[in-house]
């Protein structure tokens, strides 16, 4: 599919670069792109004069789509496409990210937080787009198809249901994330922007993956976990176990990216409890980019983690392997009031990674130290047993009747193992 990129800012200069990586997310060829700075025109949003420079550029180009990186209205999408050759469709920065989703969306849960998006999308502009249908439709003009005035009661009952639905799913996964707690293990989430480099991460911390695996191996991974140069590779969340002296498990997350709109981040609030409800969040940015790109989106990901997210949060540099050692050292500099103690690594090369391993076990919470007496009767090997792998055992002293364990471990493992304790029954004397 072949496009023509437009962005409109109020003063500055257009930085395209985003809107071209997302349009490759999703399958475009970028053709050409338009740029333009001036105040917003409200009926064509970038002018008559640029609607038919915009024209012959998408005639000349033999471009399909046109897409604004941009929020149009439907009036003003449907005053553009009448200037345009027919069967040229045009679309907004947010319907191409919606289409990004949907591609990507392979778990039940993704898909439906993807439908809820395009139809909180969809909802304000019902009352347009029924105007506008009621019109001779110009082709291609955002797949109107047929609509009536029962379509706003239509998104609503679906809004509701599917609410339901990922009510019921959030519910379960909370209670697997209390029963992996329960197994002593501590959950640590990675967040931060799309092409940080999250999934390289995971892969190089974790116990059953290697940066290099066959994806044949793991055909969860193929839309979960990827290790491409790729927008929005990550949509759902992908867990694993880290390899360290703790059991931890790692989450991948769908990335943030710039600019979304508030009905945008709440339809996708389910995934991000991944990280809310974490022991620790790696919060990992792409240092190879520009000093001011990092801080706002460093600024961007504090007030998105901040208003729900109780757990510490780490800042990782990642991708060092991508700038020297003069560089990386302003930008410490520069980012120390965001991010005071970061941890810079290279995901892709497996640099300082074993210092981020370090620093995940430092900043968890600390485990309980305890030690339990046990009776010596039958079931009290498979009660050590169980210690050894929910907690981290210290020593353990055998005598004629008695053991003496001595470890370290999760409060609600230490409240366990005097509950399983207590359980063992000792035999009556004869």
């Amino acid at each position: 599919m072949n496009t023509v990129i437009v962005k409109r800012v109020d003063e500055g200069t257009a930085d395209t670069s985003e809107i071209r990586e997302l349009a490759r997310a999703a399958g475009y060829t970028v053709r050409e792109e338009l740029t333009q700075t001036r105040t917003e025109d409200a009926a064509t949003h970038i002018g008559e004069g640029k609607v038919e420079e915009l024209a012959r550029l998408v005639a000349r180009t033999d471009a399909d789509t046109v897409i604004f990186d941009n929020r149009l209205g439907p009036y003003q999408i449907y005053n553009i496409g009448t200037e345009l050759p027919e069967d040229v469709e045009v679309i907004d920065r947010f319907t191409l990210i919606l289409d990004i989703f949907g591609q990507r969306a392979q778990t039940r849960k993704a898909q439906l937080q993807v439908e809820l998006a395009e139809l909180r999308y969809e909802l304000p502009r019902v009352d347009a787009k029924v105007s506008l249908a009621k019109r001779e439709e110009h082709p291609g003009f955002m797949g109107l198809g047929e609509y009536d005035e029962s379509r706003e009661r239509d998104i609503k009952s679906q809004i509701s249901r599917i609410k339901e639905e990922l009510a019921s799913i959030a519910k379960t996964e909370e209670h697997r994330r209390e029963e992996r707690r329960e197994s002593g293990f501590d959950l640590v989430a990675l967040a931060g922007y799309t092409n940080a480099g999250k999934s390289t991460l995971l892969r190089r911390l974790a116990v059953d993956l290697t940066v290099d695996e066959n994806e044949e191996l793991h055909p969860d991974l193929d839309t979960t976990a990827e290790s491409e140069d790729q927008l929005f590779t990550t949509l759902g969340t992908t867990t694993r176990r880290a390899e360290m002296e703790r059991d931890v498990l790692l989450t991948d997350t769908v990335g943030f990216i710039s600019d979304l709109p508030h009905w945008l981040v709440e339809s996708f609030r389910s995934t991000l409890d991944e990280v809310y409800r974490a022991d620790l969040v790696l919060l990992v940015v792409d240092v190879s980019e520009p000093i001011e790109e990092i801080r706002e989106k460093l600024v961007t990901c504090h007030d998105t983690l901040y208003e729900r997210n109780e757990a510490p949060i780490v800042t990782v540099l990642n991708k060092i392997d991508a700038v020297d050692e003069a560089e990386l050292e302003e930008k410490r500099a520069a980012l120390s009031a965001l991010a005071p103690d970061p941890v810079a690594v290279s995901g892709k090369e497996g640099l300082n990674v074993e210092a981020l391993a370090e620093r995940i076990g430092e900043e968890l919470p600390p485990l309980q130290e305890e030690r339990l007496v046990l009776p010596m009767v039958d079931d009290t090997m498979s009660l050590v047993s169980w210690l050894h792998d929910n907690a981290r055992v210290d020593e353990v002293t055998y005598d004629a009747d008695q053991v003496l364990v001595e470890f370290a471990a999760r409060p609600a493992i230490v409240e366990r193992s005097h509950a399983k304790a207590g359980e063992l029954s000792v035999p009556e004397s004869a």
